[in-house]
């Protein structure tokens, strides 16, 4: 895989260097260098890909993604425990 850059009319070499910077990371080639970098046994590399999560779906607001509980949760955490710092001096039965 080549890739090819030609310096533009009037581009400075910090331009040029970042144009292809960020096509070799369109490209996946950084992504690429950093993974042979070292080499990785392929019983190792068996044994990452099964630790890797499934990866997220990412669907139109509103369609069920399996997070459903998660609106519950947060409306629970809403009110305060007897653990702040307002509620630890009625635990304890301190009266003023």
């Amino acid at each position: 895989m080549a890739i090819r850059i030609k310096a533009r009319a009037g581009e400075s070499a910090e331009q040029l260097l970042r144009r292809f910077k960020k096509i070799c990371e369109k490209e996946g080639l950084t992504k690429e260098v950093k993974k042979r970098q070292y080499y990785e046994k392929p019983s190792e590399r068996k044994r990452r890909e099964v630790r890797r999560p499934p990866p997220i779906e990412l669907g139109r607001p509103g369609a069920a993604t399996g997070r459903e509980g998660s609106a519950g949760v947060k409306a629970g955490a809403k009110g305060k425990s007897s653990k702040t710092a307002g509620g630890r001096g009625m635990s304890r039965g301190r009266s003023e």
